[in-house]
């Protein structure tokens, strides 16, 4: 499944370790944004981890689940490219 990722986390050091996290299950498209192609456990695994290393009352994650039928759909300007299919392997 096709999945937006966004976030918006105040102190660096955890802003940080989301973002290496996250690196890890998709390609970075904006500052805070990444696009994720993952399988219904790898979700579960990324969600867990990001669980993990967030302050519920200080940061903010949203998950954007699109089916692959609405990826074709998306819209972009400028020079913006929606991640290609590609295979991943999660690690650790």
């Amino acid at each position: 499944m096709f999945v937006v990722v966004s976030y918006d986390i105040p102190q660096d050091k955890r802003r940080r370790k989301v973002m290496k996290t996250l690196e890890g299950f998709g390609t970075r498209v904006q500052y805070s944004v990444f696009e994720c192609r993952l399988k219904p456990q790898d979700l579960n695994k990324l969600y867990a981890r990001l669980k993990a290393l967030i302050e519920e009352k200080e940061d903010d994650v949203r998950f954007y689940l699109l089916c692959e039928q609405c990826v074709p759909r998306i819209g972009t300007l400028g020079r913006a490219t929606v991640t290609p299919t590609m295979t991943y392997a999660i690690v650790g």
